[in-house]
């Protein structure tokens, strides 16, 4: 048996950096793994926003179908992109200890989210209800690409900010000193979160994989997916979670948002963690109790949810 494993990743700097930082978390455990790249659609369609592209987990689906064709045994991925239902014979084997979960406002030179008549992009309808949430007459216009082609095109436009996820500029050193940290917007569920999954009838990947878990993480993005899932929102829907843990009390921050930013349910809880079983269900029935259920039913029709 070929016990060399094999890592299927999007070919962007960063994917490829997520894929061999498991490389070496892998062989330091003793086992030996090779890079495998592959272009996944969200890479190759630039010209339209991600919701409109019709297709469940556009950056994951040409991993999972190389993984059940046998090309590559295992995939990385940033598990903000990931469907919270996995196709049926690929199985979660790793959450890695999570890195900076906040997103940041990039600027050319001074700060002007405050600006009247500002022009932020973003291409996350997440990030942009809630900016038109904060900043109802701002413009937000539609950036697609990955942290490279967006950084570039920030640089060639006119406009006053782009927000980005800190994590992945943090992680491959691309974050400007001119940013900002936009503490009052609630990331995308298990953002800044890296999931490693296999084939579940692979028990050789699965058992190396296992060692690489980080508990606590594993435990707040699965109350994150919870909450999304029971939501029923897919990956670009304009939902946030984000779970955290403080010695014996894990605390949740979940919202909704129309996509204009008008309409919103949030929601925040703090306790001990032995009784969070189920939170995230819990918030996502409370949030649908209280407004939710109309914003999603619009959601649906607008998204193709």
């Amino acid at each position: 048996m070929n016990n060399v494993i094999r890592i299927g990743t999007r070919d962007s700097e960063l994917a490829l950096w997520q894929a061999n930082h498991v490389k070496d978390l892998l062989e330091k455990n003793g086992f030996e793994a090779i890079i495998i790249p592959v272009k996944s659609d969200g890479d190759l369609i630039l010209d339209k926003p991600l919701h409109e592209l019709g297709i469940t987990g556009v950056f994951t689906k040409t991993l999972d179908v190389a993984m059940l064709n046998g090309t590559v045994d295992i995939a990385v991925h940033s598990m903000k992109d990931v469907p919270t239902k996995l196709p049926q014979g690929i199985v979660k084997a790793a959450v890695l200890e999570r890195a900076n979960n906040r997103d940041l406002l990039l600027h050319k030179d001074t700060p002007k989210e405050l600006d009247k008549n500002a022009t932020i992009a973003t291409g996350s309808l997440r990030r942009k209800a809630q900016w038109l949430n904060k900043y109802p007459k701002h413009n937000v216009v539609d950036l697609r690409g990955n942290v490279n082609t967006r950084l570039e095109k920030l640089k060639n436009n006119d406009w006053d900010g782009a927000v980005f996820a800190a994590a992945g500029l943090e992680r491959i050193n691309l974050k400007p000193k001119n940013h900002t940290v936009l503490d009052w917007m609630i990331p995308a569920p298990a953002q800044g979160a890296m999931l490693v999954v296999a084939l579940e009838k692979d028990n050789f990947c699965r058992e190396a994989l296992k060692k690489l878990n980080h508990y606590e993480t594993d435990i707040c993005t699965t109350i994150e997916r919870e909450f999304l899932s029971t939501l029923e929102g897919g990956c670009t829907a304009p939902i946030g979670a984000i779970a955290e843990i403080d010695i014996d009390y894990l605390t949740f921050t979940g919202g909704l948002f129309s996509l204009d930013g008008k309409q919103k349910v949030t929601i925040e809880k703090r306790i001990l963690i032995e009784h969070c079983d189920d939170l995230g269900v819990i918030c996502a029935k409370e949030i649908l109790s209280k407004g939710g259920e109309e914003i999603m039913k619009k959601l649906k029709k607008e998204l193709s949810l």
